[in-house]
């Protein structure tokens, strides 16, 4: 079977990173793990191609060679995935189709021609596709209600079919599911509330084979949330602990993971130890009562911001997601937002406006309520709620782009991660990254002097921060300076977020007006 893979393209979004990854000839920020462990648990007699579009276009050689066209996407993705299973059909060809997007909204995969839906988790549905494949079937459905994979099967991807300087970190994943219950997440609903995680053989095996095939490039553990397992995650830290030591730190690691990291010092030292150097929060709002009607109580043990900083100093960079728009949100969420991200120092602040997202707790209370405005959510940062808020449209989208204008205001930025990294606490490793210089990165980092340094209003205080990190703190200079290039992305898409929202405002229906006051009133 000669199958070709296919990964949709992504539209501009808040971690596209268009203008920061050009700097440094990459061509996206992550590649497709979901379709290379698919590869890999498909019968290895089989032959792959991979087309990722947001590296390149499907040529026609390609194309004509598929007898089976497998396509994989998240929300965000949507409309080229819809278009991709379109122009497979249009081929004749046979095509199967999985992924978050998929799982959630079977429906629009299906409307669009999709042959084979293979819903839910690959380990488990893939083998009934292969079933199907073999008895000639033409068309099916794949998933089996309420059964989770044991993660501890699942092979090595098939990191071989990536290229491997199109990237410009590789996706790893330890974990899935997570043990907290916020309202509006749909990790729980497609992974479950029980984290199953790999062993630690099996995931220092993975950076054994990306070692073997040459990627030198950071990694990102796309757990959403690491630490969900804290037992085993420190088993796989005490083990990695010594893979790094013995391989010269050969890779850095960045995760995602709750706030309730900063309750365990054991577990952010082994952590920064082990070469991890940033970590991505859900803290969503200051505002306590808005965390506790979503449930997301884990974010209300401790004080936020103290927690924040005792993760920064522990040596691990921070960022973190916000959201403005949930029910009972008092006005001035938007600048309350903007006042803690500037109190924690946190560079980058991911500021989105609330989505119901389908299946979810949220998105069953709201049809409940009758409050949804259209049938399919969106997690990019350009698009309006697709619900009826508690407060006005309008004002919370006033406040939301009034926000992240301020936000990625150039020296506002730079002035956060300045403070951050002087507060950071400084690697306990010495990872070679830092020694690696290329004419690449040469020609970025005269770039960025030249934008930051020369051109914009930053010129003088750019110049004094990184004489002042260069003096108190060269060993995280290096990080340091990629942190100030991604607000040349920033910078952009604020201007985006703030011409697609109220563009948006201008063109609601009417109907949709009338139904807004009155929950409103």
């Amino acid at each position: 079977m000669r199958v070709l893979l296919i990964y949709p393209i992504f539209p501009q979004s808040f971690w596209s990173f268009e203008k920061a990854l050009a700097l440094v000839n990459r061509k996206a920020l992550l590649p497709p793990l979901g379709l290379i462990t698919v590869a890999a648990i498909l019968p290895q007699s089989w032959e792959f191609k991979l087309v990722d579009r947001n590296v390149r276009e499907i040529t026609e050689t390609e194309w004509n060679w598929a007898e089976l066209v497998m396509i994989s996407a998240m929300i965000v993705q949507k409309d080229d995935f819809l278009a991709q299973i379109r122009e497979a059909k249009r081929r004749g060809k046979k095509v199967a189709v999985g992924g978050p997007y998929p799982t959630s909204t079977p429906q629009e995969a299906e409307l669009a021609g999709a042959d084979y839906l293979v819903l839910d988790e690959g380990e488990i549905t893939l083998p009934l596709l292969v079933q199907a494949l073999e008895r000639g079937d033409s068309k099916g459905v794949f998933r089996i209600e309420g059964d989770k994979p044991d993660v501890t099967e699942s092979p090595t991807p098939r990191f071989d079919l990536l290229d491997k300087n199109a990237y410009d970190m590789i996706s790893l994943q330890f974990s899935r599911g997570c043990p907290f219950q916020c309202e509006f997440c749909d990790i729980i609903v497609l992974y479950g509330r029980k984290p199953r995680t790999k062993t630690p053989a099996q995931f220092i095996a993975e950076l054994d084979r990306l070692q073997e095939l040459g990627f030198k490039q950071g990694i990102f553990l796309v757990d959403d949330n690491f630490i969900g397992n804290k037992r085993n995650v420190k088993l796989l830290l005490r083990e990695l602990k010594v893979w790094m030591k013995e391989n010269n730190y050969p890779f850095r690691i960045s995760t995602e993971a709750s706030i309730d990291l900063a309750q365990d010092q054991e577990l952010m030292d082994l952590m920064v130890e082990c070469n991890f150097r940033a970590v991505f929060l859900g803290i969503e709002t200051p505002d306590e009562d808005s965390l506790n009607l979503t449930k997301k109580y884990q974010n209300t043990r401790d004080s936020l911001s103290e927690s924040v900083e005792k993760i920064i100093r522990s040596g691990l960079r921070v960022m973190a997601g916000f959201i403005i728009g949930f029910d009972g949100e008092k006005p001035g969420a938007g600048d309350r937002i903007v006042r803690f991200v500037e109190k924690t120092t946190i560079p980058i602040a991911m500021f989105s406006m609330l989505q119901a997202l389908p299946n979810t707790a949220l998105w069953h209370r709201l049809e409940k309520e009758g409050r949804l405005i259209t049938q399919t959510g969106n997690v990019n940062q350009t698009t309006l709620m697709n619900f009826i808020p508690t407060r006005p449209l309008e004002e919370i989208a006033h406040e939301y782009v009034n926000g992240f204008w301020e936000l990625y205001d150039p020296q506002r930025y730079l002035d956060r991660t300045y403070r951050h990294f002087m507060m950071i606490g400084e690697p306990k490793t010495n990872s070679i990254g830092s020694k690696l210089v290329d004419l690449t990165t040469l020609r970025a980092l005269f770039i960025l002097c030249w934008y930051q340094g020369v051109v914009r209003k930053t010129r003088w205080t750019f110049w004094r921060y990184l004489w002042n990190i260069l003096k108190h703190k060269p060993r995280v200079l290096d990080h340091y300076l990629v942190v100030c290039a991604q607000v040349e992305h920033f910078y952009e898409y604020r201007a985006i977020v703030k011409e697609k929202i109220e563009r948006q405002l201008k063109e609601l229906p009417v109907e949709t007006q009338r139904q807004l006051t009155t929950i409103a009133q």
